[in-house]
Order: structure tokens, then C-alpha cells, then sequence
């Protein structure tokens, strides 16, 4: 296990279990929510980042939601059609 992973989940849920592994997120969604995993980045400001990556060419994927205990995802496309996420943690912060 990475140094910087936490032994845990720090968020469990039945839609979503989220692991912090050296500042990026690591998810599992159940199957028939998404069909398909999604990195996340940590960053200080889901809503400036996702903006940052519109303004450079990426496609909106999913607007920037709150997801419980303060952490905001959001994502989008890249000009090949990958997916990026960035999520704004409070339990964490970005790295």
C-alpha cells in the first residue's frame, strides 16, 4: 500500500466509496450507477479548476455537485472523449 494511502474509505456510502491515495481520490461506484471509473485530482476550487479546463478545450462532463461533508466533484471531457474528475476535499485538501 502507497505511504500515502488511508487504511479506510474516509467516505462509505452505497453510491460511493472514496479512498485518499497520496492526494488523489480513488472510487468505487456500483455497477448501473457509472459504467466506467473516473480519476479524480485533488484541487483547492472544484468550480475555478473545471472552469480552467473548459477554458482550455475540455467538454463538460458533469457539473460540479456537493456529495456530502463539503467535498465537491466535477468532471469533464478531454478532446479524445477520457473523463477527468477533480474533487475538492475539506477531509484531505488538495496535494
Amino acid at each position: 500500500m502507497d505511504r500515502g494511502a488511508r487504511q479506510g474509505a474516509y467516505f462509505d456510502q452505497p453510491f460511493y466509496v472514496g479512498f485518499e491515495v497520496g492526494g488523489f481520490e480513488l472510487d468505487s461506484t456500483p455497477t448501473g450507477i457509472r459504467t466506467s471509473p473516473i480519476t479524480y485530482w485533488g484541487v483547492s476550487d472544484a468550480e475555478a479548476a473545471v472552469t480552467s479546463l473548459l477554458a482550455h478545450g475540455a467538454e463538460p462532463h458533469a457539473a460540479v455537485r456537493d456529495v456530502g461533508e463539503g467535498i465537491k466533484v466535477g468532471s469533464v471531457k478531454d478532446p479524445s472523449g477520457s473523463v477527468l474528475g477533480v474533487i475538492e476535499n475539506p477531509h484531505y485538501g488538495a496535494r
